[in-house]
């Protein structure tokens, strides 16, 4: 009588060939799946979850802290465009000047746009302190990092995920080997009496 095995079925039924390693490696690959369709998204959910409220926080409270002015660039300019990038688009510092309500004309040093010429108007950002800074983040930015952070979580988790199966296919495997190795011990000197006398 002939059995015909074919796929992972015989890990799961009784068969003369299926080792207690066999069994323990369908397992784990049922696991894995498992938590490669439900565990690591469900990382990247959580991940991105507290992305967005961590973001949101930051963002509230940079526009608490900064504040933006239309200042007249004062200070010298580049006659050549920058080579140099700085943030999204090309940019250097210059002086501005601005004029602050209940405190008179202020000067400054800030970052402007590159092609900006001496009077030009420009629109730059101060922190409490005083110090030129970048805008604060709007929505479309928190919402970036948030999707940013669930793929790196969902990625990251399926990645722990995969290096676990290798290790247990690993383990899976050497176990295997020995109770191969164990069974041939017991097996040969029969076979090979009955083959060869």
């Amino acid at each position: 009588m002939r059995t015909r095995v074919r796929g992972w079925r015989w890990r799961w039924r009784e068969n003369p060939l299926r080792r207690r390693s066999d069994v323990v490696e369908a397992w784990t690959a049922l696991v894995v799946a498992v938590l490669l369709l439900v565990g690591a998204p469900l990382a990247g959910v959580f991940a991105a979850s507290w992305a967005h409220s961590e973001a949101q926080a930051t963002a509230a409270a940079q526009r608490a802290d900064r504040h933006r002015v239309r200042a007249e660039v004062v200070g010298a300019t580049p006659d050549r465009t920058p080579t140099v990038r700085s943030g999204r688009a090309h940019a250097y510092t210059t002086a501005v000047r601005w004029t602050q309500p209940g405190e008179g004309a202020r000067t400054a040093e800030a970052r402007v746009p590159a092609g900006t010429r001496h009077g030009d108007v420009v629109e730059v950002w101060f922190d409490s302190r005083g110090r030129n800074v970048a805008p604060p983040p709007n929505s479309l930015s928190v919402w970036q990092y948030t999707v940013t952070m669930g793929v790196c979580g969902t990625g990251g988790a399926a990645g722990v995920i995969l290096l676990g199966r290798c290790v247990a296919r690993q383990v899976s495997t050497r176990h295997r080997l020995a109770e191969w190795e164990e069974e041939w011990t017991r097996t040969e000197p029969v076979w090979t009496r009955r083959r060869w006398a």
